[in-house]
Parts: C-alpha cells; structure tokens; sequence
C-alpha cells in the first residue's frame, strides 16, 4: 500500500484537515487551491458506522461523479461522469445485498434519494470508502458534494461550495486520492 509521501510529486494530494475546534468544519487542499469545507456532524472517525454522521479518516481512492443534467452543464472532468437519473439512489441498509452502491427507485430497502430538491447533489464525487470490499454496517454514501447554506455539518460526506467543487473536479481523475486526516 502506498504512503503520501511515496505519491509523486507532480500529482497534488488531496488533503483534508479539520478545522480547531471546530469538528465539523475544515479546510480542502489540492495543489495550489485551499478552500473550506464542511465536514460530518460528528467530526472525523478513524472506525466510521452507518448512522454515526463521521467523516471516516483514511486514505480513500475518488472512483466517479455525478451530475444534475438540468441544473448543470456537463462539468469538465477526467473521471468517469455520470447524469443522475430522477430514480437514482444509494442503497444504506446494511443488510441489503446492494448495502452501499448505486439502486434505482423505487427500491425495497433504505436508500439515499440522489435526486435532491435542495441542491447539495447538484455535483457529487463518490469516494470509495467501505466498497472494495464493502462491510456491512462501517458506512455508505460517503460523498463529496455541494455544500449546504453556511457550511451546514454533513451526515459524513465533505461538502463545498458549487464553484470550488467544480474547480476541483476539473482535475480529479481515477487514480486520485482523498486523504482525510486525523
């Protein structure tokens, strides 16, 4: 397994750091971009669990993005891009077969609706926490999405603004690590 440090050096890392005393707030570096974002409700955890609003701490690779065709432009990036479908969910029924992975409404277990009205879904980046391999009950749709009004805690994803979000994504491609840190 590969450390930060044996990431070469032309490839930015993606850093996350939480802010001082303030748990579910921190900042997002990648190269030379620095912006701030939101974080879970309860902070960061090294031992993340279904329902526990943490952000997990670790090294998690970016595996895909989606996008609201109707409220966005295609968004320029070099990972696999998807337009959300108004059925598109993600399963979070640890129980359920498809626990952690994309469903279609309507679906017979829990699942996270993707098509959202209040706009935090515009953009999302899935990160591959808890899917290769999945463990059922240590956390699902772990995201990177558009951030809520003043930075709004997460249920365990990391949130930015629109434009920041977009900026970043212009240079994400598979292969990109997210490193939240402890």
């Amino acid at each position: 397994m590969k450390t930060l440090t044996d990431v070469p050096k032309c490839q930015p890392q993606l850093l996350v750091r939480s802010l001082a005393g303030r748990p579910e707030r921190g900042i997002l570096t990648y190269g030379s971009l620095s912006v701030p974002c939101a974080l879970g409700r309860s902070g960061r955890r090294a031992t993340k669990r279904e329902g526990d609003g943490a952000t997990p701490i670790g090294r998690f690779a970016v595996r895909r993005a989606f996008y609201r065709a109707d409220r966005l432009r295609r968004p320029r990036t070099r990972l696999p891009l998807t337009a959300l479908r108004v059925d598109d969910g993600w399963c979070d029924d640890p129980k359920d077969r498809n626990y952690n992975r994309l469903v279609r409404y309507p679906y017979p277990a829990s699942a996270e609706h993707l098509w959202r009205t209040d706009g935090l879904y515009d953009l999302v980046v899935v990160i591959g926490h808890n899917d290769r391999p999945r463990v059922r009950g240590c956390g699902s749709a772990v995201f990177m999405h558009v951030a809520g009004e003043n930075f709004a805690p997460t249920a365990g994803c990391i949130a930015l603004r629109l434009p920041d979000l977009k900026r970043l994504i212009a240079h994400l491609r598979s292969g990109t690590f997210v490193n939240v840190l402890a």
